[in-house]
């Protein structure tokens, strides 16, 4: 056994969490082999998977969305399958279809790419609208409906869809229904300039052909990703704490640069990626801290902006920002 880990072992058995900090260096140690940078992007990939929500990426091509998603999938030793967004996508395309067997006189289901623990689904906005209806029941309800037979998807079962936020022709925007459904929405921004020159000589060094199966990662044991999960719902919330979520998202449905606030599954999505932030510090209870950091990611694509807002310049973001300004912190 190495050095290294020995003290990640002793590390973890004197934290808080011990299966949320051991999972949460071996994630950042094995990815860091793999995607130069992007380290907030991977703890809220990670905060998606182990609070059991969807996640939304927004970013312009060739940051290594993709890459994320799969190395993540990799580490946690979980099942990924990839389906590319185009106008002609059928809903069977993704979640299958019943087929007739000549040979057994007899019809068969053909299980679609849902059927899996991380579904990719690049350029989403690509879909047709009754397909993205189809996978909203996957998100939602976590089945498949065919032929009137319910079919469950595997419980680790995590949708990571994403967006290009530069190319709007030939697309379909998401209705705020289905935005809502999604627990994150992940700005994926350029690397920083050391970390894009560390990204060329890896590739360089791997001859750019497969980066991550050259890095061979080694998953991480299914019951330290359960615990990990477990640890994370067990997280403590002090009573003023509720009220500071409910006053950050009610004050977003009365500012007036927002058309839209945030509804009451956002208070509880919130609460959930809190919850999560704070098992990443090795708390077993969130501070208002926690709150705060959650706010953009959680919030940012259920609200919407009134036309003069944008015309002035301001984003989603930015309205946040103003509103947990304006919003007390509690004391206690």
């Amino acid at each position: 056994m190495s050095e290294e880990t020995i003290v990640k072992q002793d590390a973890s058995q004197s934290a808080a969490l011990p299966a949320t900090q051991q999972l949460l260096a071996a994630a950042r140690a094995e990815l860091g082999r793999v995607i130069a940078g992007q380290s907030g992007v991977i703890d809220e990939v990670l905060v998606a998977v182990l609070a059991q929500g969807h996640a939304l990426l927004e970013g312009v091509p060739g940051i290594a969305k993709t890459l994320i998603v799969k190395a993540v999938g990799r580490l946690l030793g979980l099942g990924f399958q990839r389906v590319q967004g185009t106008p002609d996508l059928m809903p069977a395309d993704i979640l299958g279809t019943t087929m007739f067997r000549p040979g057994a006189d007899a019809f068969t289901f053909h299980a679609g790419p849902v059927f899996t623990d991380l579904l990719l689904v690049d350029e989403i906005n690509r879909m047709p609208p009754r397909t993205q209806a189809a996978l909203l029941e996957c998100m939602e309800e976590r089945q498949v409906t065919s032929d009137g037979v319910r079919r469950p998807l595997p419980p680790w079962f995590t949708v990571f869809a994403t967006e290009n936020p530069i190319d709007f022709e030939g697309t379909y925007p998401l209705p705020e229904a289905q935005l809502d459904r999604f627990l994150l929405k992940i700005k994926v921004s350029y690397p920083a300039p050391d970390e894009e020159r560390q990204m060329l000589e890896r590739h360089q060094a791997s001859g750019g052909v497969n980066i991550l199966e050259d890095a061979k990662i080694q998953p991480l044991p299914a019951e330290l990703l359960a615990a990990a999960r477990d640890e994370i719902r067990s997280i403590r919330v002090e009573h003023d704490l509720y009220g500071y979520i409910l006053d950050l998202v009610r004050r977003t449905r009365e500012w007036p640069m927002l058309a839209l606030g945030a509804s009451p599954r956002a208070a509880i999505c919130l609460l959930r990626v809190a919850q999560a932030f704070a098992a990443f510090e090795d708390r077993d209870y969130i501070i208002p801290d926690d709150v705060k950091r959650a706010v953009l990611p959680a919030l940012r694509h259920r609200i919407l902006l009134k036309p003069e807002a944008e015309l002035e310049g301001f984003d989603a973001d930015r309205v946040l920002g103003d509103v947990v300004a304006a919003v007390a912190v509690p004391r206690g």
